[in-house]
């Protein structure tokens, strides 16, 4: 089989684990880079050696031997890189969150069905071997109904700079970069339920604690010491799905807590879950109440994991593989950010 020609839009730090999965899968040639930054854009092709470099994404994507792109660059340009992809012929992955707006966001998708191509979203948290073991409990309907969920995605100083924290290029803070991992992944567990309503909280009191000295642990590639910082860096939601389900949500870049903390829990009639990073599962035996360790790997692993997520890709392109994190997928997460974030502005509940 003919190995398929990918294009990689944007070569800031999450280019790195498309770049290394794309180089891991023998139906994949890694063809064509694209970046605004020419220093960034020379560096990316030396390292990986990729002959066919562009600053600007219109001419790549003339090449008519390009199949398929990643769009990998702040988010705000999500939506003109992958519409431009889209209309030039060429299947779509694109880096979460899928756009900046629910209404570009469906920009997206229209073009994708125009064209043809399939416009995946790069929902990681999916392909990940913590997600499988859960997916494995509820489809044996270990949880009976799963009518309630918190998710925390919380950061002690973790603004990591550059475009991250100018809301004009990242749509939003913590919210839109961490919350939009673990809204997607609840909702994926759940069964992908429609939201109806939602309440949310954003604050903007701690910024990005460039007073804090010590080593910076988070760190974009295009940071500097000047950047600008207009996001929030605290947000929290509750939102209440279709099926009476509801998922409390808090995500934080800083906040004054002990450590940084990941945690997701599930709630069912029949059982409850947690995943802090090790996965425990809660329930009754006998009437008794139990408690549930798995002797197995279930902290999530990023080994791999962008692979998984990658392969799936080319297998959708290349076998006609039912993509399992499709446009609609990300409309749907998109109409929950911007809810989020309006019913922050106003003080009240936003009804979808």
């Amino acid at each position: 089989m003919e190995k398929i020609k990918i294009g990689i839009i944007g070569t800031g730090s999450i280019s790195v684990e498309h770049i290394e999965s794309y180089l891991k899968n023998d139906h994949v040639e890694l063809y064509a880079f694209c970046d605004l930054n020419e220093e960034r854009l020379k560096y990316m092709a030396e390292k990986y050696n990729v002959k066919h470099t562009f600053t600007d994404m219109d001419e790549m994507l003339k090449l008519k031997e390009i199949d398929a792109v990643s769009v990998c660059t702040w988010n705000s340009a999500h939506a003109p890189c992958a519409i431009a992809a889209l209309n030039a012929g060429k299947h779509v992955l694109c880096e979460k969150p899928m756009s900046v707006s629910e209404e570009d966001a469906k920009a997206m998708k229209a073009a994708a069905d125009k064209n043809g191509k399939l416009l995946m979203i790069g929902f990681v948290r999916r392909y990940g071997n913590d997600c499988k073991i859960l997916k494995d409990f509820i489809n044996s309907d270990y949880f009976g109904d799963i009518y309630y969920a918190k998710a925390t995605y919380l950061r002690r100083k973790g603004n990591p700079g550059g475009w991250f924290g100018d809301k004009s290029r990242s749509g939003g803070g913590p919210l839109i970069d961490l919350g939009v991992h673990v809204i997607d992944l609840v909702r994926f567990l759940m069964g992908n339920p429609k939201p109806v309503s939602v309440y949310g909280t954003t604050f903007k009191k701690l910024g990005n604690r460039d007073n804090i000295k010590g080593k910076k642990s988070y760190r974009s590639s295009s940071a500097t010491d000047h950047d600008i910082c207009d996001v929030e860096d605290l947000a929290s939601a509750m939102i209440r799905f279709d099926n009476g389900a509801v998922l409390s949500i808090e995500a934080s870049f800083s906040l004054n807590l002990k450590k940084d903390e990941g945690k997701i829990e599930l709630f069912g009639t029949k059982g409850g879950a947690k995943l802090d990073p090790e996965l425990e599962l809660y329930s009754e035996i006998n009437d008794y109440l139990t408690d549930v360790k798995l002797d197995a790997e279930t902290s999530l692993s990023f080994d791999g994991l962008f692979a998984k997520e990658i392969n799936h890709f080319v297998s959708c392109i290349t076998e006609g593989t039912p993509c399992i994190s499709p446009a609609q997928d990300g409309i749907e997460i998109m109409a929950i950010l911007d809810a989020i974030y309006k019913s922050a502005a106003t003080g009240h509940e936003v009804i979808l």
